[in-house]
C-alpha cells in the first residue's frame, strides 16, 4: 500500500507539476521501493535519515541497477523530501545534496574460452594467411598486447627459446610479457614458412606482414579478425580489445595477482586495471544467482 505522503507527493507532480505520465511511472517505482526498504526497517518513509537514505542508494546500485536508473532514484528522493518540507511535514531534507554512488566505468567485452577456441579454429593454417591469422590471434590473446603493440613487434623482440618478448608500450615505457606454449609454436612455425613466404626475400624486421609483404597496420589486423570473428559465429562487436580484455579476465579468474595483470597490460595505474574485478565480482553474482539454492 503506497503511503499517504507519497501519494500526495505523486499527485503534486501530477497536477501542479504535470510531470508526463511515464515519468511519474517511474518515480512512482522509485518510491515504492524507497517504502519497501522503510518497511523492512519498521519505519515510515518519511522517518529516514541521511544514513538510511544513503544505505538505499548503495542497495540499488548493489543490485545491478543502471546508473541512469539510480540517478533518476536519487532525484525522485530528492524531490519527495523537499515536497514533504514544503508542506510542513518535516522541518528539513535529509536527502539534501544526496548523490548517487560514482558508477563504475563501462564493463569491457570479453570472450568465453570456448568462445576464444572456436576463434583460433577458424583460420585455414594450410594457407600462407591462415597461419599468418592463427599466429597473430593467439599471440594477441596469450599476451594481452594493445592491437598497436601487436602489429609493431618485430623478429628482434622475441625470445621464443624463454618464452617471453620485448614490448614498447604507451610511453614509450618498456615490458616484458610472457608467451604461452602454445603462441609460441603457432609463431615458429609462422616465421619459419608464412613469414618468409610474405617475404618474397625482402628485408622487414616487422613479424606480422600484410599480403603484400608490407607492414600489417592497425586497421588490416582489425579487419582480419573481423573476417574470422563472424566465420565463428562471435559478436559483430568483436575487436581486438576485446581479447585484450578476454586475456585479463581468464587470468584473473584462475587466481592471477592483479598487480601481475598490471604489468603485463602496461597500465601505468593499478586503478585502471581493477576494473576486471568489478568483471569478475559481476560474472560471479551472474553464477551465485543461477547455482545458488537460496539466492
Amino acid at each position: 500500500m503506497t503511503s499517504p505522503v507519497v501519494e500526495a507527493y505523486l499527485d503534486h507532480l501530477r497536477v501542479e507539476r504535470r510531470l508526463a505520465a511515464h515519468t511519474l511511472e517511474s518515480y512512482a517505482r522509485d518510491l515504492a521501493a524507497l517504502g519497501a526498504f522503510a518497511a523492512a526497517a519498521e519505519r515510515r518513509i518519511e522517518s529516514l535519515d541521511r544514513q538510511a537514505l544513503e544505505a538505499f542508494v548503495r542497495e540499488q546500485r548493489g543490485r545491478g541497477l543502471a546508473p541512469r536508473s539510480v540517478a533518476r532514484g536519487v532525484a525522485a528522493i530528492r524531490g519527495f523530501f523537499r515536497f514533504l518540507v514544503l508542506d510542513r511535514v518535516l522541518d528539513s531534507s535529509p536527502a539534501d545534496d544526496l548523490r548517487p554512488p560514482r558508477a563504475w566505468p563501462a564493463l569491457p567485452g570479453f570472450l568465453s574460452i570456448e568462445e576464444v577456441d572456436t576463434l583460433m579454429a577458424q583460420p585455414d593454417v594450410s594457407t600462407t594467411l591462415g597461419l599468418r591469422d592463427r599466429a597473430m590471434i593467439e599471440l594477441l590473446y596469450a599476451t594481452g598486447l594493445r592491437v598497436s603493440e601487436l602489429v609493431g613487434v618485430r623478429l628482434a623482440d622475441l625470445h621464443l627459446d624463454e618464452h617471453y618478448l620485448t614490448c614498447i608500450g604507451k610511453g614509450s615505457k618498456e615490458r616484458l610479457v610472457p608467451i604461452g606454449e602454445q603462441a609460441t609454436d603457432w609463431i615458429r612455425k609462422y616465421a619459419s614458412s608464412g613469414r618468409r613466404e610474405l617475404l618474397k626475400g625482402r628485408p622487414s624486421p616487422r613479424l606480422f606482414l600484410n599480403a603484400r609483404g608490407g607492414s600489417l597496420s592497425r586497421v588490416g589486423f582489425w579487419k582480419i579478425l573481423k573476417q574470422h570473428a563472424l566465420k565463428a559465429g562471435l559478436p559483430r562487436t568483436i575487436s581486438p580489445h576485446v581479447l585484450r580484455h578476454s586475456f585479463a579476465t581468464h587470468l584473473l579468474e584462475r587466481g592471477a595477482d592483479l598487480r601481475a595483470i598490471q604489468l603485463m597490460l602496461g597500465h601505468a595505474d593499478l586503478s585502471t586495471t581493477q576494473i576486471y574485478t568489478h568483471v569478475l565480482e559481476t560474472r560471479l553474482r551472474s553464477v551465485y544467482d543461477r547455482f545458488h539454492p537460496r539466492a
